[in-house]
């Protein structure tokens, strides 16, 4: 079994590759058993939170196993830990273990990309990201694979946060610079992305304007919500899959207000990949995006390492 540590992991990883990697998974697909979800109780009277999340095909079988421990901070250590584990589908020999929790920003980068390259307009230039986490890091680069991203508009709650990812994005060649309002950045943007925890609205509908993309990335539960009601009505909705309906906050809300209903949903990214939908129908159109992860593309990236480095 091969062992890929966080570096090795990334190398093999980059943004053009995974996201066609994930265009074809999706286009395929590959069997996603629900998720198991542990809590292993302390000596200490604290709870580590344990997620499985398995995948295969008929070639390769992979499980995620996430670790989050939020009394970590206390002791000076990350709150989240994963790995990813690869086997041969048919004979159960183990192949590789990766950093998974670079398998998963990579992933989670890359599947807006490729959301975007059906439903962001073809000449969008100008991205504006809503957070500075390892997510929001990821994704001028991820979007530079499949739009011609020249300027990058950075906003972060913390101004020094947004200030240290515009210098480490002017490194890569991005003109870019941290936004004072977000108001006036997600106004001028052509794709605003959002990779927050943010569990009331950090963008309003108002603010938007036709011919955008919106990428809705943080609100992975019932109590997240990045998004206000006005950014869907009249915006024409994609999910990563139907589980985001059942999972994000982003989303249940102005179900339940029936700002739009489910059958308003326009398609998932296997639908698009399959050609099953159309994308973006117009120069003017306003297209929202809205992902919730799925264990298919961790199966996709660890897949794209194996076979890509296996020689």
């Amino acid at each position: 079994m091969r062992i890929f540590d966080a570096e090795a992991t990334r190398a093999a990883l980059p943004f053009d590759r995974l996201v066609q990697a994930l265009r074809a998974m999706f286009a395929a697909g590959c069997e996603v058993p629900q998720r198991h979800v542990h809590e292993i109780a302390g000596p200490d009277g604290s709870v580590l939170t344990s997620l499985i999340m398995p995948a295969w095909t008929a070639r390769h079988y992979g499980i995620k196993t996430v670790n989050v421990a939020p009394g970590n901070a206390a002791r000076g250590l990350a709150g989240l830990h994963a790995v990813y584990l690869l086997f041969d589908a048919v004979t159960g020999v183990p192949l590789a273990q990766l950093d998974g929790s670079v398998v998963t920003s990579r992933r989670t980068a890359a599947a807006s990309a490729l959301a975007a390259s059906w439903l962001a307009r073809d000449d969008a230039r100008h991205l504006l990201v809503v957070g500075a986490g390892e997510v929001a890091r990821l994704l001028p680069a991820a979007y530079r694979a499949v739009r011609p991203i020249e300027r990058v508009t950075v906003w972060a709650r913390r101004a020094e946060a947004a200030r240290a990812l515009v210098d480490e994005l002017r490194s890569q060649g991005f003109e870019a610079g941290a936004a004072a309002r977000l108001d006036a950045a997600v106004a001028a943007a052509d794709i605003v992305s959002c990779a927050t925890l943010a569990t009331e609205p950090v963008v309003h509908g108002r603010w938007l304007r036709a011919g955008q993309h919106l990428d809705l990335i943080g609100s992975f539960t019932p109590a997240m919500r990045e998004a206000d009601d006005d950014c869907f009505a009249g915006a024409a909705l994609y999910v990563d899959t139907d589980e985001a309906l059942k999972k994000s906050g982003e989303l249940l809300g102005p179900l339940s207000r029936s700002v739009f209903a489910a059958t308003d949903v326009r398609g998932t990214l296997a639908a698009l990949a399959r050609g099953a939908v159309p994308g973006r129908r117009s120069r003017d159109e306003r297209t929202v995006f809205k992902s919730v992860g799925t264990a298919l593309e961790d199966l996709a990236a660890a897949t794209l390492v194996w076979e890509t480095t296996a020689g």
